[in-house]
């Protein structure tokens, strides 16, 4: 099965979403800021990715942090506020065969895919 997680009103998931409705790919989209994330998946896309390339550090929801939990960012931290605020969570971030991939663009989708499509 393959998972889109992100949030709805995001430029980068509705191209991602619109790219994958093209090539017919079937996928279930989970939006972080409605279904939430839970401790046990956050902390294996942690381990499978780290927790720096998850927390997003250009986005509103960053820049809305108080200075000193920006300036105090770490492990633990980072999952507290990715848990409590999902939509810091870098996206989109894309679940196929049992591998994590963040961001988009056309040519790696593809690439992932396999289907030749270019940008």
């Amino acid at each position: 099965m393959t998972t889109l997680y992100g949030i709805k009103n995001c430029d980068t998931i509705r191209k991602a979403r619109r790219w994958l409705k093209q090539q017919d790919i079937e996928y279930r989209f989970h939006d972080l800021r409605e279904d939430g994330i839970n401790k046990t998946r956050l902390n294996a896309w942690i381990k499978a990715l780290g927790w720096e390339q998850l927390l997003n550090r250009r986005g509103t929801s960053w820049r809305q942090l108080p200075e000193s939990v920006r300036d105090g960012i770490d492990r633990k931290s980072a999952v507290s506020v990715m848990l409590e605020q999902p939509a810091i969570i870098k996206r989109p971030l894309l679940e196929h065969d049992r591998q994590l991939y963040l961001g988009f663009s056309e040519a790696r989708y593809a690439e992932i895919f396999q289907t030749g499509a270019q940008p």
